[in-house]
């Protein structure tokens, strides 16, 4: 093993530390399932509060540091591997994938963290398991267990995910019960495939692209918010990202039907994913572009492929599950999330506090507005985009990769794991610096402001400076190492003391 390939073996190793860090914290701080007594039977229950709540939430922040700073380090390693007199400086993709597995373990056995929704996604399965309809009924519909350990804002409300996936949260339920530990290493199971289907596919994506696979690996999967919001929060995001980018890779490389039967069940897990197919028009005829003129008959039949697989795969889930498309009704729910991460949201916010001086606005009826014309812009934009970029199969991908972005800064609301949506489909592309800090500091900023614990800080200004800032330093060290100058002060104590200006003894 080279010198270089044994620092980054040590970076993953620090890393894979940060992780079991956070997972032994993560017992103290993170959504513990309410009304439930195995902390208390294992004599565990004084770790969840007071003396013993601090520690392991120290246990748990010293890890989500350690995490970041070998993220940091294997940023600088990759990028510095991307030109060819430094090939040897970048680990393998082997290493990446056994080290990114190495990460994701521990994080697997972990309290949920930053969010309840994986006890959401079980009580919709239970309330489904119990004969109701999980896109008219809400969890409430069934107490118990489940719905005592979910986000309350959600109790009454539907399921806005695609038919598969209220499938197996179903399958799920009917095997675990009302047991929402079980339920949750259950859900954990049934979504850790999205993450080998994104180890799979994002290199294949990059290296399509003539990008670099460990970078894009780096980027979407290496990444501490991705992993600890997606493994340890156990979210959907987590399958989506796998099967979106895996049928996305099948198209670039000319399984066009298979890429658009995996695309269909990206669509039947949540419909964001559909934001995808539109583009696969364009790169399936710049295939056919690229090995003779392109006729009439052509653009016909693989937009009626691309149409039909897609719906057809849809349909056929629907039928299984036997909902029909209820799950309509439930898109309009993520109106009750409100944070400023997007532009409607933060437009609303912002028209409050100027009109604050002159007259006093309710922030609901402004959002209705600012949302209404966001969502008016954000259609006109995924239009703009899908006809600007039907050149060729590169100018397809990053209008892909646009829309995904524009969909995140101009729907009502954005979470941490939705940012997956962009970044599995970026690796296609050899990002310039800035924009690779930029994706670090938004990744620090996301996994601060959040809390383990589901509370939210990013309305609270100190907290909020404080977040800033530490991102701020992990973008800034991506790009400069040691920025701080800390080493001047160590070689500084480190050094002989005639070295130092200071005469030795003799």
């Amino acid at each position: 093993m080279s010198m270089t390939s044994r620092a980054g073996f040590g970076d993953l190793v620090v890393g894979f530390v940060g992780a079991v860090l956070v997972c032994v914290g993560s017992f103290g701080v993170g959504d513990i399932a309410r009304n439930n007594t195995v902390a208390q039977d294992l004599g565990l229950s004084a770790i969840t509060y007071g003396h013993g709540k601090t520690l392991f939430g120290t246990i748990f922040w010293a890890g989500v540091a350690a995490m970041v700073i070998a993220w940091m380090r294997l940023g600088r390693a990759v990028r510095a591997g991307a030109t060819d007199s430094a090939a040897e400086a970048v680990p393998p993709v082997r290493m990446m994938r056994l080290g990114i597995l190495a990460w994701a373990a521990p994080l697997a056995l972990a309290v949920p963290v930053y969010s309840r929704d994986v006890y959401a996604y079980l009580g919709q399965g239970a309330v489904f398991a119990a004969g109701f309809d999980p896109y008219a009924d809400g969890p409430a519909h069934r107490p118990g267990p489940l719905v005592d350990s979910m986000a309350q804002v959600w109790a009454t409300t539907t399921a806005p995910y695609g038919p598969f996936f209220v499938g197996v949260t179903r399958v799920v339920t009917t095997v675990t019960g009302d047991h929402a530990i079980l339920g949750v290493y259950a859900m954990r199971l049934v979504l850790l495939p999205g993450l080998f289907l994104a180890l799979w596919a994002i290199p294949r994506l990059a290296a399509h692209f003539s990008a670099s696979p460990q970078t894009g690996l780096w980027l979407a999967v290496a990444n501490p918010m991705v992993l600890i919001h997606l493994v340890a929060g156990s979210h959907v995001e987590l399958l989506l990202m796998g099967v979106l980018v895996s049928g996305v890779t099948l198209v670039v490389i000319g399984r066009h039907v298979p890429g658009l039967l995996v695309l269909g069940l990206a669509v039947s897990i949540k419909v964001t994913a559909g934001i995808a197919i539109p583009f696969v028009l364009w790169i399936w005829l710049s295939h056919i572009r690229a090995r003779r003129p392109v006729r009439p008959v052509d653009v016909a039949g693989v937009l009626a492929a691309v149409v039909g697989i897609t719906v057809a795969v849809f349909a056929i889930w629907t039928l299984v599950v036997g909902l029909g498309l209820g799950w309509l009704t439930g898109l309009g729910w993520a109106d009750r999330i409100i944070n400023w991460f997007t532009l409607p949201t933060l437009a609303g916010h912002l028209v409050t506090v100027v009109a604050a001086p002159f007259t006093a606005l309710n922030l609901q009826p402004v959002l209705v507005v600012t949302r209404t014309i966001g969502s008016v812009v954000l259609a006109g934009v995924l239009v703009a985009l899908w006809w600007t970029h039907r050149r060729d199969e590169r100018t397809a991908m990053a209008g892909m990769t646009w829309a995904m972005a524009a969909v995140l800064v101009l729907e009502p609301s954005t979470l941490p794991w939705y940012y997956t949506w962009v970044l599995c489909l970026a690796v296609a592309f050899t990002l310039p610096r800035w924009v690779n800090a930029t994706v670090v500091a938004i990744s620090t900023f996301m996994l601060i402001v959040f809390q383990p614990d589901d509370s939210i800080l990013f309305y609270k200004l100190p907290e909020t400076l404080l977040a800033t800032g530490l991102s701020a330093l992990a973008a800034v060290s991506l790009l400069h190492p040691d920025p701080l100058r800390l080493r001047r002060i160590v070689d500084w104590f480190g050094a002989p003391a005639e070295s130092a200006g200071v005469p030795a003894r003799r």
